[in-house]
């Protein structure tokens, strides 16, 4: 009790200026707070308006806080706690912070009737619950680093570099919808310069992919003791093909260009591949509905390179690949080159 009544004097004593207690009862405007207990807060103001102005504090923590203050003076001083300037804001009712995040940082902007507080310094969060998981910063980061995965479809095509009396072209000739294209790959795809309407970015990754050479003639073709061989098939057959497999590691820098309001609408990549042959059989498919099938290396070069394209026109995306290297090794086999074309989905 002797501390509740210590409270309330200085409370009193915080909301009375001294002109105010000087003024006279009839020029003066007073609150009186009757409680049960019958202790009684009497406020004096120099008008109504000094009293509804009281309206726009927080009074539950001025107690608090002068309680505290009386807990830390001996008996019969007195606790006085000024509501002015910059230390009364903390006691307005109608304080709000705002706070924002941008590029790392945390700004606090303390808004109080008409004067603002900001505070730019960074913020270090010491609750785990705020700190960012695992899960979100590896997701971050594979946003920022744009990875993607990717198929391709397409056609392949053999291109004559040489003639070879061993082997005219019209042995290998291909069906230009039966000699198709598959890859399957994954990769990354971070931005180097980021312009207002343009992106230069660096493709790389990884890819499995299948060339399906499907020959036109009744032709197989076997593995003789120099040299591949083209080889008749008696039998009636539906489709005959030769098929390599290779892992290619493609690399493509490329150029992305948007419009006015963010969306890309063109991109441009050329770069190059490097990979290696993995697999190569020949497939016959009989009239008869029985197939055979032939793993070999058929004197096909292990080592793949070439150069490639890239193409986006807003949803569509092309590609082309053209093999810098033989298919077959030198001497042993026809003097072509593989190209390849489709599209990205």
């Amino acid at each position: 009790m002797k501390l509740y009544s210590r409270l309330i004097v200085s409370f009193i004593i915080l909301l009375l200026a001294e002109k105010s207690m000087a003024l006279t009862p009839g020029k003066a405007d007073s609150l009186v707070i009757q409680f049960a207990n019958k202790t009684r807060i009497v406020v004096h103001a120099p008008d109504k308006a000094g009293i509804k102005a009281l309206s726009n504090y927080d009074l539950n923590k001025v107690i608090r806080d002068m309680g505290a203050k009386l807990d830390s003076i001996p008996d019969g001083q007195e606790a006085r706690i000024t509501i002015e300037g910059a230390n009364g804001q903390r006691y307005l009712r109608d304080t709000v912070i705002v706070i924002t995040k941008e590029k790392g940082r945390i700004s606090v902007t303390i808004k109080a009737d008409k004067d603002t507080v900001r505070s730019t310094s960074p913020v270090t969060r010491e609750n785990p619950k705020v700190t960012d998981s695992k899960a979100e910063k590896a997701r971050k980061k594979a946003t920022s680093l744009n990875s993607f995965t990717s198929f391709q479809l397409g056609l392949n095509t053999l291109l004559t570099e040489s003639e070879m009396a061993a082997y005219p072209s019209n042995r290998y000739d291909l069906k230009p919808l039966g000699s198709r294209y598959f890859a399957l790959g994954i990769g990354q795809r971070p931005t180097l310069i980021k312009g207002k309407k343009a992106r230069l970015s660096l493709q790389y990754g990884i890819e499995v992919a299948w060339n399906n050479y499907s020959f036109e003639n009744d032709v197989t073709i076997q593995k003789g003791t120099t040299q591949l061989q083209f080889v008749d098939i008696q039998e009636a057959v539906k489709r005959t093909k030769l098929t390599i497999c290779n892992v290619q590691l493609p690399i493509v820098p490329r150029v992305s260009f948007y419009n006015e309001s963010g969306k890309k609408i063109l991109h441009i990549g050329v770069g190059a591949y490097v990979g290696y042959r993995v697999d190569s059989y020949t497939k016959i498919k009989f009239e008869d509905g029985s197939k055979k099938r032939d793993h070999d290396r058929y004197y096909t070069n292990d080592l793949r390179y070439g150069i490639m394209a890239q193409l986006g026109i807003v949803r569509t995306n092309l590609f082309v690949k053209y093999e810098l290297n033989p298919v077959f090794q030198a001497g042993k086999g026809p003097d072509v080159r593989g190209l390849s074309f489709g599209v990205i989905l």
